[in-house]
């Protein structure tokens, strides 16, 4: 019984044992499955993960494993990173890892680098202390720091200022710009609304609908009276815009702002230049006509009057070549001054260009109101004028026309104005006129005249007729005065003295000249050719064309192209050319007197009768005015007049020429006192070229060899 005893025993310790085996061999292979999955979760999560993972040893810093995305971002696989050492890695030396992040550059095999964040954690890997540095990629965060950084520095850096509120309008921050500008730091503005110190350009607050437009999706631009930190306020200029969150509701206000009180003294300036006259300061036509238009509605209404005076100095253009075009200008301030001066607070003065000026005057009871200002006006106009050292007498003609009787629009009364100043002009000089309607007749007719004229210099309506200049003693013709005449198609024959002033006015004086001396030179030509025998020919030159800086070289051309000689020739140039060329007279004329060319002085005694001129080179005659030749020899003026000349030129060596002889008696007297030529219609009328040919030309037998006398007119 004992043994069967121990034989189950031991069975049953074996059997026991065989189970404990089993069970420990199956539990030891569920725990080698189990560490074997870990294992594999542990390399899945650890190769799957988005950041860079290296373990290194902490003792010796080599890395031990290294995951995907560590291969990936170096270039090179985890068998070749497995014993480097890590701070290989970066551009930056890693001394120590630590548990805090730390910004590194992260260096790829292909020479690329990545900006990055190392963090790491102490483990233990087989009793051996491991690090387990995490390597996070942080390009983009970089780059957003990047952006936000330019745009703070150009924030801070523009010359706007810029506010930032938030939905309440509270202020959040503020430039750099706006500190400038305002004197507020952000501080200062810490618990207030930005549009506590803006408002309205007529000072009322912002209003609750400008919030509204912007909270309902639009920017708000406009003009604003903003308030600085020491009380003085400016104009702005500002825009509101919102930044919204996905909800499309408002998270920020942006404000951008620019001090625009500089811009608006610029743009009141020139709002100031586009209506007044640089000069003078006076307001320039556009807005003269405007007030005038303006007090028209007013003084229409109330049944009262206005009138306009036209003024223009008389002989303006000598202060210019006189003196200089800067003297004039000052003259010109000096007018506006007294024009001013003699006026009412009410009344409106004007410069529309040049020498002219006008003036408005508002409520008067008539017309003829306007009389007193305009003899106020004519009264200072006439003071002398003292500029530097100079003191400069001038005098002004000035029209009158009155509202509603001569017009009711501004353009038509200073039209108005303007025709009867031409008239007191014309007339006198020195006084006013009022409007009548023969008057704007007249002036239209000018205009008409103006439009003409040009058609006829287009269309060769001009010639020229030549009157004889006869020796006294001999009566023999040794000189023609060429003389102007306009063949009107529908009017006729047109005078000088209708159209040149016209031509003066427009400019076209210089080209008539030019036709005038290049039709004489060319008739001398054909003189010469038909054989008749040479004599002078006198030509007239006005003083705009004498004053030319051309003039002298223009003269030499056409002498050039005709192959003639200076001394054919002889210019007729009175005291008033001569002194409106001033200092450059005597140059001139020396350069007349090298080509030959005779000069003599026109009109002499009627304006300056300066004896200056008689000296200079080029001057060999001197004409008498007709007005000086009318009353011999029965006036006792004009024959104390005729004698002094005539004396006063031989002393000089100068030849004389007396205008306008029509009687015996005064051919006679002219001759007995040594008067060397003389024209008039006792002698001859104005003639055509043909004619005179006529009378010169020897090969004409029935020709008589004595000039046949023209009888004088008899009333």
């Amino acid at each position: 019984g004992a043994v069967l005893a121990g034989q189950l025993l031991f069975w049953a310790v074996l059997a026991a044992f065989v189970i404990a085996a089993l069970l420990w061999m199956r539990m030891a292979r569920r725990i080698l499955d189990s560490i074997r999955g870990s294992e594999e979760r542990y390399r899945l999560l650890f190769d799957s993960a988005a950041d860079a993972i290296v373990m290194v040893d902490e003792a010796s810093g080599r890395i031990l494993d290294a995951n995907r995305m560590a291969s990936a971002w170096t270039g090179r696989n985890a068998g070749d990173l497995i014993g480097d050492r890590f701070d290989q890695l970066f551009m930056r030396t890693v001394s120590h890892l630590t548990d805090r992040p730390d910004s590194n550059t992260l260096l790829d095999a292909a020479g690329g680098i990545r900006p990055v964040e190392t963090q790491s954690s102490l483990a233990t890997w087989a009793d051996k202390p491991v690090r387990q540095a995490i390597i996070r990629d942080i390009t983009e965060r970089v780059e957003m720091e990047q952006e936000r950084r330019i745009a703070a520095e150009a924030l801070s850096s523009i010359a706007e200022g810029v506010i930032i509120a938030d939905a309440d309008r509270l202020v959040v921050s503020t430039n750099a710009a706006h500190a400038e500008i305002t004197g507020f730091s952000a501080q200062d503005l810490h618990d207030r609304r930005l549009d506590d110190t803006r408002s309205l350009p007529d000072g009322s607050p912002m209003p609750q609908a400008i919030w509204d437009d912007i909270a309902a999706g639009h920017n708000w631009l406009g003009e604003v009276l903003s308030t600085r930190r020491d009380g003085t306020s400016y104009p702005e200029h500002l825009s509101i815009s919102a930044i919204r969150d996905a909800e499309n509701q408002v998270l920020y206000y942006v404000a951008v702002f620019t001090n625009i009180f500089a811009s608006k003294v610029n743009q009141r300036r020139l709002e100031y230049l586009a209506r007044h006259d640089p000069l003078t300061g006076l307001v320039n036509r556009a807005e003269f006509e405007r007030q005038c238009d303006e007090a028209f509605v007013g003084v229409g209404r109330d049944r009262q009057a206005a009138a306009v005076l036209f003024i223009d100095m008389d002989a303006f253009k000598l202060v210019n070549d006189s003196y200089s075009h800067a003297i004039g200008d000052r003259v010109l301030v000096r007018v506006g001054e007294r024009i001013q001066r003699q006026l009412s607070g009410t009344d409106v003065a004007g410069r529309i260009g040049g020498d002219e000026f006008t003036v408005l005057i508002g409520r008067i009871n008539l017309r003829e109101d306007a009389i007193a200002v305009a003899r106020r006006l004519l009264a200072a106009l006439s003071e002398p004028f003292m500029v530097d050292e100079y003191e400069i007498v001038m005098s002004a003609s000035i029209g009158i026309a009155g509202y509603p009787l001569d017009g009711d629009t501004a353009v038509t009364l200073i039209a108005n104005a303007d025709a009867a100043m031409y008239v007191a002009k014309t007339e006198e000089r020195n006084t006013f006129r009022l409007y009548t309607p023969l008057m704007h007749a007249n002036t239209s007719r000018r205009l008409l005249l103006a439009t003409e004229l040009r058609h006829a210099l287009a269309n060769d309506q001009l010639r020229l007729v030549y009157q004889p200049s006869v020796e006294l003693r001999t009566g023999r013709i040794v000189a023609v005065e060429a003389l102007l005449r306009w063949r009107h198609p529908e009017r006729g024959e047109v005078m000088p003295v209708e159209f040149i002033p016209v031509a003066e006015s427009l400019g076209l004086i210089r080209r008539i000249d030019e036709w005038v001396l290049k039709t004489a030179c060319a008739q001398i030509e054909a003189w010469d050719k038909a054989g008749v025998p040479p004599i002078r020919v006198a030509v007239n030159v006005s003083a705009r064309w004498f004053g030319h800086p051309a003039f002298v070289e223009g003269l030499e051309r056409v002498l050039q192209s005709r192959q003639l000689s200076g001394s054919r020739l002889m210019l007729e140039i009175t005291e008033g050319a001569m002194l409106k060329l001033g200092d450059e007279t005597e140059r001139t004329m020396r350069a007349l007197h090298a080509l030959g060319i005779e000069v003599a002085i026109d009109d002499f005694g009627t304006g300056y009768s300066s004896m200056a001129y008689l000296k200079l080179p080029a001057v060999s005659y001197l004409k008498i005015d007709r007005s000086f030749v009318t009353g011999l020899p029965a006036s006792a003026n004009d024959v104390a007049i005729a004698k002094a000349m005539l004396a006063m030129a031989k002393s000089l060596g100068l030849s004389t020429i007396a205008e306008g002889i029509e009687t015996e008696g005064q051919h006679d007297f002219l001759l007995r006192e040594g008067c060397i030529e003389g024209q008039g219609y006792l002698y001859a009328y104005p003639i055509e070229a043909a004619e005179i040919k006529l009378l010169l030309c020897p090969v004409h037998p029935h020709v008589p060899s004595k000039l046949r006398l023209v009888p004088p007119r008899r009333s």
